[in-house]
C-alpha cells in the first residue's frame, strides 16, 4: 500500500479500516483542515469539523467504490459536511446570533422585526439552556422536524418518554420566556 489512492476497496477488516485512515489522516488532514476552515471561518470549530469527517470516513470505508481515488472522496465527504454544518440549525440559529451585525439593527428592519428577531434570540438561548434530555428532543422535533416516532427510532427512547420530555421542556421554556418578558 503505497498510496492511499490505490488501495483496495471492500474495507471490511477493522485493522485494515484503521491503517488506511492513519495513512489518510496522515497525508490530509491538513489539507482537510484548510478545506474546511474556508466553509467555516473558524479554527476551533474546523478542527471539531475535520475529526467529525475522518470519524465518518472510517465508518463508511466499507462503501468505498473505487469510482474516485481515496484523496477525492476523502474531498467530497469533507465538503458535504461542511455544507451539512452551514445549513445546521446550530450554524444557523447560534452562530450567526453571536455576530455583532445581528445585534444592530438596521435603518430597512421594521420594528416587527426587531421585536420578532429578538424573541427568536431569547428562545434560541432559552432552547440551549435546556437540559440535554430535553434539548435534544426539541431541537430534532421542531428544528429538524421529525416526528416522535422518528425521534424514537434516533435515540432507542420510547414514544411517551418522548412525549413526556417534550411538554416537559415546552413548560420549562414557557416559564422562561415569560421570565424574560417581565
Amino acid at each position: 500500500m503505497n498510496e492511499p489512492e490505490q488501495m483496495e476497496a471492500g474495507f471490511e477488516n477493522f485493522d485494515e479500516r484503521v491503517q488506511i485512515i492513519d495513512k489518510l489522516m496522515d497525508e490530509y488532514s491538513d489539507a482537510i483542515l484548510h478545506l474546511v476552515y474556508t466553509y467555516v471561518k473558524n479554527e476551533t470549530t474546523a478542527e471539531d469539523l475535520t475529526q467529525e469527517i475522518f470519524i465518518k470516513c472510517f465508518e463508511k470505508l466499507h462503501q468505498f467504490n473505487e469510482r474516485s481515488t481515496l484523496k477525492t472522496w476523502l474531498y467530497r465527504i469533507a465538503s458535504n459536511h461542511c455544507k451539512d454544518y452551514l445549513k445546521s440549525w446550530h450554524y444557523r440559529k447560534i452562530t450567526l446570533n453571536d455576530k455583532i451585525f445581528d445585534y444592530i439593527p438596521s435603518m430597512s428592519k421594521t420594528e416587527d422585526e426587531i421585536i420578532a428577531k429578538d424573541e427568536e434570540d431569547i428562545l434560541a438561548k432559552a432552547v440551549m439552556e435546556l437540559p440535554l434530555k430535553y434539548r435534544e428532543v426539541v431541537f430534532l422535533h421542531y428544528y429538524e422536524e421529525l416526528t416522535l416516532k422518528e425521534i424514537s427510532k434516533i435515540t432507542a427512547m420510547n414514544p411517551n418518554t418522548l412525549k413526556t420530555r417534550l411538554k416537559r421542556a415546552k413548560e420549562i421554556l414557557r416559564h422562561k420566556m415569560t421570565k424574560e418578558a417581565e
